[in-house]
Protein backbone atom coordinates (compact mmCIF):
# COMPACT_ATOMS: atom_id res chain seq x y z
CA UNK A 1 0.00 0.00 0.00
CA UNK A 2 1.37 3.41 -0.94
CA UNK A 3 2.21 5.85 1.86
CA UNK A 4 -0.23 8.78 1.81
CA UNK A 5 1.69 11.05 4.14
CA UNK A 6 5.22 11.16 5.53
CA UNK A 7 5.25 12.64 9.02
CA UNK A 8 8.14 14.03 11.01
CA UNK A 9 7.27 13.30 14.65
CA UNK A 10 9.16 14.47 17.73
CA UNK A 11 9.54 11.23 19.75
CA UNK A 12 10.12 13.19 22.97
CA UNK A 13 6.71 14.89 22.76
CA UNK A 14 4.83 12.75 20.20
CA UNK A 15 3.97 15.95 18.32
CA UNK A 16 3.95 16.12 14.50
CA UNK A 17 6.64 18.61 13.43
CA UNK A 18 6.10 18.52 9.67
CA UNK A 19 4.19 16.59 7.00
CA UNK A 20 5.24 15.75 3.47
CA UNK A 21 3.39 14.35 0.49
CA UNK A 22 5.36 11.45 -0.97
CA UNK A 23 6.79 11.87 -4.45
CA UNK A 24 4.41 10.57 -7.10
CA UNK A 25 5.65 7.87 -9.53
CA UNK A 26 6.15 10.43 -12.30
CA UNK A 27 8.25 12.62 -10.01
CA UNK A 28 10.31 9.60 -8.95
CA UNK A 29 10.95 8.66 -12.57
CA UNK A 30 12.03 12.20 -13.41
CA UNK A 31 14.32 12.37 -10.38
CA UNK A 32 16.00 9.06 -11.22
CA UNK A 33 16.50 10.17 -14.82
CA UNK A 34 18.07 13.41 -13.62
CA UNK A 35 20.33 11.48 -11.25
CA UNK A 36 21.32 9.07 -14.02
CA UNK A 37 22.33 11.92 -16.32
CA UNK A 38 24.28 13.57 -13.51
CA UNK A 39 26.11 10.32 -12.73
CA UNK A 40 27.14 9.91 -16.39
CA UNK A 41 28.60 13.40 -16.30
CA UNK A 42 30.21 12.92 -12.89
CA UNK A 43 32.17 9.82 -13.87
CA UNK A 44 34.15 11.92 -16.36
CA UNK A 45 35.23 14.39 -13.67
CA UNK A 46 38.83 13.71 -12.52
CA UNK A 47 39.06 12.18 -9.06
CA UNK A 48 40.96 15.15 -7.53
CA UNK A 49 38.14 17.45 -8.64
CA UNK A 50 35.56 15.14 -7.10
CA UNK A 51 37.56 15.32 -3.87
CA UNK A 52 37.15 19.10 -3.80
CA UNK A 53 33.37 18.64 -3.62
CA UNK A 54 33.84 16.37 -0.61
CA UNK A 55 35.89 19.07 1.08
CA UNK A 56 33.12 21.59 0.45
CA UNK A 57 30.54 19.18 1.86
CA UNK A 58 32.65 18.80 5.02
CA UNK A 59 32.88 22.57 5.42
CA UNK A 60 29.12 22.94 4.99
CA UNK A 61 28.47 20.24 7.59
CA UNK A 62 30.68 22.02 10.09
CA UNK A 63 29.14 25.41 9.33
CA UNK A 64 25.59 24.00 9.71
CA UNK A 65 26.41 21.86 12.75
CA UNK A 66 23.90 23.42 15.12
CA UNK A 67 21.00 23.32 12.67
CA UNK A 68 21.67 19.77 11.52
CA UNK A 69 22.13 18.47 15.07
CA UNK A 70 18.81 20.05 16.06
CA UNK A 71 17.12 18.29 13.13
CA UNK A 72 18.48 14.94 14.29
CA UNK A 73 17.35 15.52 17.86
CA UNK A 74 13.88 16.67 16.84
CA UNK A 75 13.22 13.85 14.40
CA UNK A 76 14.61 10.80 16.22
CA UNK A 77 15.33 11.92 19.78
CA UNK A 78 19.13 11.65 19.91
CA UNK A 79 20.63 13.63 22.83
CA UNK A 80 21.92 16.90 21.41
CA UNK A 81 25.60 16.37 22.24
CA UNK A 82 25.51 13.02 20.43
CA UNK A 83 23.73 14.64 17.48
CA UNK A 84 26.49 17.24 17.24
CA UNK A 85 29.08 14.47 17.32
CA UNK A 86 27.23 12.74 14.47
CA UNK A 87 27.52 15.84 12.30
CA UNK A 88 31.23 16.10 13.14
CA UNK A 89 31.82 12.46 12.22
CA UNK A 90 30.03 12.93 8.90
CA UNK A 91 32.33 15.86 8.11
CA UNK A 92 35.37 13.79 9.11
CA UNK A 93 34.34 11.06 6.68
CA UNK A 94 34.15 13.57 3.83
CA UNK A 95 37.56 14.96 4.76
CA UNK A 96 39.14 11.53 5.08
CA UNK A 97 38.08 10.45 1.61
CA UNK A 98 38.92 13.82 0.09
CA UNK A 99 42.49 13.46 1.38
CA UNK A 100 43.12 9.72 1.20
CA UNK A 101 40.64 8.52 -1.42
CA UNK A 102 42.32 9.73 -4.64
CA UNK A 103 45.41 7.63 -3.94
CA UNK A 104 43.28 4.58 -3.10
CA UNK A 105 41.54 4.90 -6.48
CA UNK A 106 44.72 5.14 -8.51
CA UNK A 107 45.50 2.41 -11.02
CA UNK A 108 47.41 -0.46 -9.44
CA UNK A 109 50.25 -1.72 -11.66
CA UNK A 110 50.59 -5.49 -11.98
CA UNK A 111 53.76 -7.18 -13.19
CA UNK A 112 52.89 -9.37 -16.22
CA UNK A 113 56.22 -9.63 -18.00
CA UNK A 114 56.89 -7.33 -20.96
CA UNK A 115 53.35 -5.98 -21.11
CA UNK A 116 51.86 -3.06 -19.21
CA UNK A 117 49.05 -4.20 -16.96
CA UNK A 118 47.09 -2.55 -14.19
CA UNK A 119 43.88 -2.73 -12.19
CA UNK A 120 41.48 0.20 -12.59
CA UNK A 121 38.54 1.16 -10.39
CA UNK A 122 35.68 2.46 -12.54
CA UNK A 123 32.33 3.64 -11.12
CA UNK A 124 29.30 1.39 -11.45
CA UNK A 125 26.82 4.21 -12.02
CA UNK A 126 23.82 5.03 -9.85
CA UNK A 127 23.56 3.51 -6.36
CA UNK A 128 20.27 3.22 -4.47
CA UNK A 129 20.79 3.79 -0.74
CA UNK A 130 18.05 2.57 1.61
CA UNK A 131 18.99 4.06 4.95
CA UNK A 132 17.74 3.89 8.58
CA UNK A 133 16.76 6.55 11.06
CA UNK A 134 19.03 5.80 14.01
CA UNK A 135 22.01 7.76 12.65
CA UNK A 136 20.17 9.83 10.06
CA UNK A 137 23.24 11.75 8.89
CA UNK A 138 26.11 9.36 9.63
CA UNK A 139 24.54 6.31 8.01
CA UNK A 140 24.22 8.26 4.76
CA UNK A 141 27.61 9.95 4.98
CA UNK A 142 29.20 6.59 5.73
CA UNK A 143 28.12 5.60 2.22
CA UNK A 144 27.99 8.81 0.18
CA UNK A 145 31.54 10.26 0.25
CA UNK A 146 33.27 7.06 -0.94
CA UNK A 147 30.54 6.28 -3.47
CA UNK A 148 30.62 9.78 -4.94
CA UNK A 149 34.41 10.01 -4.92
CA UNK A 150 34.54 6.73 -6.87
CA UNK A 151 32.42 8.43 -9.55
CA UNK A 152 28.96 7.12 -8.75
CA UNK A 153 25.69 8.95 -8.26
CA UNK A 154 23.28 8.28 -5.39
CA UNK A 155 19.53 7.98 -4.91
CA UNK A 156 18.51 8.06 -1.25
CA UNK A 157 15.40 6.42 0.12
CA UNK A 158 15.70 7.39 3.76
CA UNK A 159 13.61 6.17 6.68
CA UNK A 160 10.19 7.82 6.60
CA UNK A 161 10.47 9.23 10.13
CA UNK A 162 13.47 11.46 9.26
CA UNK A 163 12.34 13.29 6.09
CA UNK A 164 13.80 16.65 7.07
CA UNK A 165 17.21 15.08 7.65
CA UNK A 166 16.92 13.36 4.27
CA UNK A 167 16.24 16.63 2.48
CA UNK A 168 19.02 18.41 4.37
CA UNK A 169 21.55 15.81 3.20
CA UNK A 170 20.68 16.34 -0.47
CA UNK A 171 20.95 20.09 0.10
CA UNK A 172 24.50 19.66 1.41
CA UNK A 173 25.64 17.92 -1.77
CA UNK A 174 23.84 20.44 -3.96
CA UNK A 175 25.51 23.33 -2.17
CA UNK A 176 28.86 21.53 -2.41
CA UNK A 177 28.61 22.07 -6.17
CA UNK A 178 27.89 18.53 -7.33
CA UNK A 179 26.02 18.23 -10.65
CA UNK A 180 22.29 18.82 -10.06
CA UNK A 181 20.66 15.57 -9.03
CA UNK A 182 23.90 13.64 -8.49
CA UNK A 183 22.70 13.03 -4.94
CA UNK A 184 18.92 12.74 -5.00
CA UNK A 185 16.59 12.26 -2.05
CA UNK A 186 13.24 10.62 -2.73
CA UNK A 187 10.46 10.99 -0.20
CA UNK A 188 8.77 7.65 -0.74
CA UNK A 189 7.58 4.75 1.35
CA UNK A 190 9.02 1.23 1.38
CA UNK A 191 6.56 0.19 -1.33
CA UNK A 192 8.65 2.17 -3.85
CA UNK A 193 11.84 0.18 -3.23
CA UNK A 194 11.11 -2.85 -5.46
CA UNK A 195 10.54 -0.67 -8.53
CA UNK A 196 13.66 1.34 -7.78
CA UNK A 197 15.77 -1.80 -7.52
CA UNK A 198 14.29 -3.06 -10.80
CA UNK A 199 14.95 0.24 -12.59
CA UNK A 200 17.73 -0.32 -15.17
CA UNK A 201 19.16 3.11 -14.31
CA UNK A 202 19.99 1.83 -10.81
CA UNK A 203 23.22 -0.20 -10.86
CA UNK A 204 23.75 -1.21 -7.22
CA UNK A 205 22.05 -1.13 -3.83
CA UNK A 206 23.23 -0.42 -0.29
CA UNK A 207 21.00 -0.96 2.71
CA UNK A 208 21.34 -0.54 6.44
CA UNK A 209 18.42 -1.99 8.33
CA UNK A 210 16.88 -5.10 9.80
CA UNK A 211 17.89 -8.60 8.78
CA UNK A 212 14.39 -9.31 7.45
CA UNK A 213 14.34 -6.22 5.22
CA UNK A 214 17.90 -6.95 4.13
CA UNK A 215 16.98 -10.44 3.01
CA UNK A 216 14.07 -9.08 0.96
CA UNK A 217 16.19 -6.36 -0.65
CA UNK A 218 18.99 -8.85 -1.37
CA UNK A 219 16.55 -11.16 -3.13
CA UNK A 220 15.20 -8.35 -5.27
CA UNK A 221 18.67 -7.06 -6.16
CA UNK A 222 19.91 -10.56 -6.93
CA UNK A 223 16.95 -11.13 -9.24
CA UNK A 224 18.15 -8.14 -11.26
CA UNK A 225 21.85 -9.11 -10.89
CA UNK A 226 22.75 -5.94 -9.02
CA UNK A 227 25.48 -5.90 -6.37
CA UNK A 228 24.54 -5.01 -2.82
CA UNK A 229 26.08 -3.99 0.47
CA UNK A 230 23.97 -5.01 3.46
CA UNK A 231 24.60 -3.80 7.00
CA UNK A 232 21.93 -5.53 9.04
CA UNK A 233 21.10 -6.42 12.62
CA UNK A 234 23.51 -7.16 15.40
CA UNK A 235 23.70 -8.64 18.86
CA UNK A 236 27.28 -7.73 19.63
CA UNK A 237 29.06 -9.53 22.48
CA UNK A 238 31.08 -7.61 25.05
CA UNK A 239 33.39 -10.24 26.53
CA UNK A 240 34.99 -9.52 29.92
CA UNK A 241 37.63 -11.98 31.04
CA UNK A 242 38.68 -12.47 34.65
CA UNK A 243 42.00 -10.67 34.16
CA UNK A 244 40.37 -7.57 32.64
CA UNK A 245 40.38 -4.14 34.23
CA UNK A 246 36.82 -4.69 35.45
CA UNK A 247 36.04 -1.10 36.56
CA UNK A 248 37.23 0.22 33.20
CA UNK A 249 35.25 -2.43 31.33
CA UNK A 250 32.09 -1.67 33.32
CA UNK A 251 32.44 2.07 32.70
CA UNK A 252 32.93 1.48 28.97
CA UNK A 253 29.99 -0.91 28.92
CA UNK A 254 27.61 1.90 29.87
CA UNK A 255 28.49 3.88 26.75
CA UNK A 256 28.82 0.75 24.61
CA UNK A 257 25.20 -0.18 25.32
CA UNK A 258 23.45 3.11 26.01
CA UNK A 259 24.88 5.45 23.36
CA UNK A 260 22.08 6.70 21.10
CA UNK A 261 19.67 5.33 23.72
CA UNK A 262 20.81 1.85 22.73
CA UNK A 263 19.52 2.22 19.17
CA UNK A 264 22.55 1.03 17.25
CA UNK A 265 23.35 -2.13 15.32
CA UNK A 266 26.87 -2.12 16.79
CA UNK A 267 25.86 -1.44 20.36
CA UNK A 268 27.16 -4.05 22.76
CA UNK A 269 24.07 -6.03 23.71
CA UNK A 270 25.26 -9.24 25.36
CA UNK A 271 27.76 -8.79 28.19
CA UNK A 272 29.50 -12.12 28.58
CA UNK A 273 31.55 -12.11 31.77
CA UNK A 274 33.73 -14.76 33.39
CA UNK A 275 31.95 -16.02 36.47
CA UNK A 276 34.70 -15.01 38.94
CA UNK A 277 34.15 -11.31 38.13
CA UNK A 278 30.54 -11.29 36.95
CA UNK A 279 29.15 -9.91 40.22
CA UNK A 280 31.75 -7.14 40.39
CA UNK A 281 31.12 -6.20 36.77
CA UNK A 282 27.33 -6.28 37.05
CA UNK A 283 27.25 -4.11 40.17
CA UNK A 284 29.49 -1.46 38.60
CA UNK A 285 27.70 -1.63 35.23
CA UNK A 286 24.23 -1.32 36.77
CA UNK A 287 25.35 1.62 38.94
CA UNK A 288 26.64 3.42 35.86
CA UNK A 289 23.43 2.81 33.94
CA UNK A 290 21.26 3.91 36.88
CA UNK A 291 23.18 7.20 37.03
CA UNK A 292 22.30 8.14 33.43
CA UNK A 293 19.99 11.14 33.04
CA UNK A 294 16.86 10.56 30.96
CA UNK A 295 14.65 13.32 29.59
CA UNK A 296 14.43 16.14 27.06
CA UNK A 297 17.18 15.34 24.54
CA UNK A 298 17.88 19.04 24.01
CA UNK A 299 19.11 19.31 27.61
CA UNK A 300 22.89 19.00 27.78
CA UNK A 301 22.82 16.90 30.95
CA UNK A 302 20.58 14.25 29.35
CA UNK A 303 22.24 11.10 28.02
CA UNK A 304 19.12 8.96 27.46
CA UNK A 305 16.49 10.30 25.11
CA UNK A 306 13.27 8.72 23.88
CA UNK A 307 13.14 5.76 21.55
CA UNK A 308 12.45 6.85 18.00
CA UNK A 309 9.08 5.12 17.71
CA UNK A 310 6.48 3.71 20.07
CA UNK A 311 6.76 0.23 18.55
CA UNK A 312 10.42 0.01 19.53
CA UNK A 313 9.47 0.51 23.16
CA UNK A 314 6.72 -2.10 22.94
CA UNK A 315 9.22 -4.58 21.55
CA UNK A 316 11.63 -3.95 24.42
CA UNK A 317 8.93 -4.35 27.05
CA UNK A 318 7.96 -7.67 25.48
CA UNK A 319 11.56 -8.94 25.32
CA UNK A 320 12.22 -8.04 28.96
CA UNK A 321 8.96 -9.61 30.13
CA UNK A 322 9.67 -12.87 28.30
CA UNK A 323 13.21 -12.97 29.68
CA UNK A 324 12.21 -12.36 33.29
CA UNK A 325 9.51 -14.99 32.95
CA UNK A 326 12.29 -17.38 31.92
CA UNK A 327 14.39 -16.52 34.99
CA UNK A 328 16.35 -13.35 34.22
CA UNK A 329 16.57 -10.68 36.93
CA UNK A 330 16.17 -6.94 36.36
CA UNK A 331 19.02 -5.30 38.27
CA UNK A 332 18.05 -1.73 37.40
CA UNK A 333 15.50 0.09 35.25
CA UNK A 334 13.16 -1.64 32.86
CA UNK A 335 10.05 0.49 33.36
CA UNK A 336 7.95 2.81 31.21
CA UNK A 337 7.66 6.27 32.80
CA UNK A 338 4.48 8.31 32.85
CA UNK A 339 4.04 11.22 30.46
CA UNK A 340 4.48 11.86 26.75
CA UNK A 341 7.36 10.59 24.68
CA UNK A 342 8.63 7.10 23.89
CA UNK A 343 10.87 6.83 26.94
CA UNK A 344 12.08 3.63 28.58
CA UNK A 345 14.17 3.56 31.75
CA UNK A 346 17.48 1.89 30.78
CA UNK A 347 17.75 -1.62 32.12
CA UNK A 348 20.40 -4.17 33.05
CA UNK A 349 19.38 -7.81 33.38
CA UNK A 350 21.54 -10.53 34.86
CA UNK A 351 21.15 -14.29 35.31
CA UNK A 352 20.51 -14.32 31.58
CA UNK A 353 21.01 -17.48 29.54
CA UNK A 354 21.72 -17.47 25.79
CA UNK A 355 18.24 -18.78 24.95
CA UNK A 356 16.38 -15.87 26.61
CA UNK A 357 14.85 -13.17 24.41
CA UNK A 358 17.23 -10.39 25.50
CA UNK A 359 20.19 -12.53 24.43
CA UNK A 360 18.82 -14.56 21.52
CA UNK A 361 17.15 -11.61 19.76
CA UNK A 362 18.42 -8.17 18.83
CA UNK A 363 17.36 -5.63 21.45
CA UNK A 364 17.13 -2.19 19.84
CA UNK A 365 17.03 0.10 22.83
CA UNK A 366 18.48 0.62 26.32
CA UNK A 367 18.43 -2.97 27.60
CA UNK A 368 21.60 -4.90 28.50
CA UNK A 369 21.88 -8.64 29.14
CA UNK A 370 24.65 -10.01 31.40
CA UNK A 371 25.57 -13.65 30.79
CA UNK A 372 28.02 -15.60 32.94
CA UNK A 373 30.74 -17.82 31.40
CA UNK A 374 32.94 -20.29 33.24
CA UNK A 375 36.11 -19.56 31.22
CA UNK A 376 37.38 -17.74 28.09
CA UNK A 377 36.59 -20.64 25.78
CA UNK A 378 32.98 -20.75 26.89
CA UNK A 379 32.76 -16.96 26.64
CA UNK A 380 33.75 -17.14 22.97
CA UNK A 381 31.32 -20.00 22.38
CA UNK A 382 28.47 -17.94 23.86
CA UNK A 383 29.56 -14.91 21.84
CA UNK A 384 29.33 -16.96 18.64
CA UNK A 385 26.00 -18.57 19.55
CA UNK A 386 23.99 -16.02 17.60
CA UNK A 387 22.75 -15.56 14.06
CA UNK A 388 24.49 -12.18 13.98
CA UNK A 389 28.13 -11.30 13.39
CA UNK A 390 28.63 -7.54 13.25
CA UNK A 391 31.08 -6.50 15.97
CA UNK A 392 32.58 -7.80 19.20
CA UNK A 393 34.54 -6.36 22.11
CA UNK A 394 37.06 -8.32 24.17
CA UNK A 395 38.36 -7.07 27.51
CA UNK A 396 41.56 -8.61 28.88
CA UNK A 397 45.00 -7.52 30.04
CA UNK A 398 46.59 -10.59 28.44
CA UNK A 399 47.06 -9.34 24.88
CA UNK A 400 48.78 -12.52 23.76
CA UNK A 401 45.69 -14.47 24.74
CA UNK A 402 43.58 -11.86 22.95
CA UNK A 403 45.56 -12.56 19.78
CA UNK A 404 44.79 -16.26 20.16
CA UNK A 405 41.07 -15.69 20.78
CA UNK A 406 40.39 -13.13 18.04
CA UNK A 407 40.46 -15.58 15.09
CA UNK A 408 37.74 -17.64 16.77
CA UNK A 409 35.36 -14.71 17.28
CA UNK A 410 32.77 -14.62 14.50
CA UNK A 411 32.37 -10.92 13.73
CA UNK A 412 33.21 -8.32 11.13
CA UNK A 413 35.20 -6.37 13.73
CA UNK A 414 36.83 -7.13 17.07
CA UNK A 415 37.86 -4.33 19.41
CA UNK A 416 40.16 -5.24 22.30
CA UNK A 417 39.79 -3.12 25.44
CA UNK A 418 37.63 -0.62 23.58
CA UNK A 419 34.11 0.08 22.35
CA UNK A 420 33.17 -1.12 18.88
CA UNK A 421 32.76 1.89 16.60
CA UNK A 422 32.80 2.70 12.90
CA UNK A 423 35.82 4.64 11.65
CA UNK A 424 36.34 6.03 8.11
CA UNK A 425 39.82 4.47 8.09
CA UNK A 426 38.63 0.92 8.79
CA UNK A 427 36.32 -1.35 6.78
CA UNK A 428 32.93 -1.80 8.40
CA UNK A 429 30.43 -4.63 7.96
CA UNK A 430 29.34 -8.00 9.24
CA UNK A 431 29.02 -11.70 8.57
CA UNK A 432 26.25 -14.26 9.03
CA UNK A 433 22.84 -12.55 9.24
CA UNK A 434 24.47 -9.20 9.94
CA UNK A 435 25.01 -8.82 6.22
CA UNK A 436 27.86 -8.69 3.73
CA UNK A 437 29.98 -6.23 1.83
CA UNK A 438 31.98 -3.44 3.42
CA UNK A 439 31.68 0.28 3.94
CA UNK A 440 34.50 2.67 4.85
CA UNK A 441 38.24 2.30 4.45
CA UNK A 442 39.77 1.28 1.13
CA UNK A 443 37.39 -1.68 0.83
CA UNK A 444 34.35 0.56 1.18
CA UNK A 445 35.70 3.02 -1.36
CA UNK A 446 36.08 0.28 -3.97
CA UNK A 447 32.85 -1.55 -3.09
CA UNK A 448 30.84 0.19 -5.81
CA UNK A 449 33.48 0.07 -8.52
CA UNK A 450 34.18 -2.15 -11.47
CA UNK A 451 37.55 -3.67 -10.57
CA UNK A 452 38.82 -3.72 -14.14
CA UNK A 453 41.86 -5.68 -15.29
CA UNK A 454 43.77 -3.92 -18.07
CA UNK A 455 46.42 -5.84 -20.10
CA UNK A 456 48.26 -3.81 -22.73
CA UNK A 457 50.53 -5.57 -25.19
CA UNK A 458 53.01 -3.94 -27.56
CA UNK A 459 51.61 -1.74 -30.32
CA UNK A 460 53.43 -3.79 -32.96
CA UNK A 461 53.90 -7.55 -33.19
CA UNK A 462 50.71 -8.07 -31.16
CA UNK A 463 50.77 -11.10 -28.90
CA UNK A 464 48.13 -13.08 -27.10
CA UNK A 465 48.21 -13.72 -23.40
CA UNK A 466 50.45 -16.79 -22.86
CA UNK A 467 47.81 -18.60 -20.81
CA UNK A 468 45.28 -18.37 -23.63
CA UNK A 469 47.14 -21.02 -25.62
Amino acid sequence: MAVRQINSVNPATEEVIAQFTPHAPAAVDAAVERASLAARKWRTVPVPERAEHLKRAAALLRADRDRLAALITEEMGKPIAEAEAEVDKSAWCCEYYALQGPELLMHQPVATGATRSHVAFDPLGLVLAVMPWNYPLWQVFRFAPPALLAGNGAVLKHASNVPRCALAIADIWDRAGCPPGLFTTLLVGPDAVPDLIADPRIHAVTLTGSTEVGAAVAAMAAHHLKPQVLELGGSDPFIVLADADVPAAAAAAVSARMHNTGQSCISAKRFIVEETVVEEFTDAFAAGVAALAMGDPFRRDVTIGPLARSGLRSDLVDQVERSTAAGARVVTGGTVPDGPGYFYVPAVLDQVTPAMAVAAEETFGPVAAVVSAKDPAQAVDIANATEFGLGAALWTTDLERADRLIPGIEAGAVFVNGIVASDPRLPFGGIKRSGYGRELGAFGLRQFTNVKSVWIGPAHNAQSHPLSE
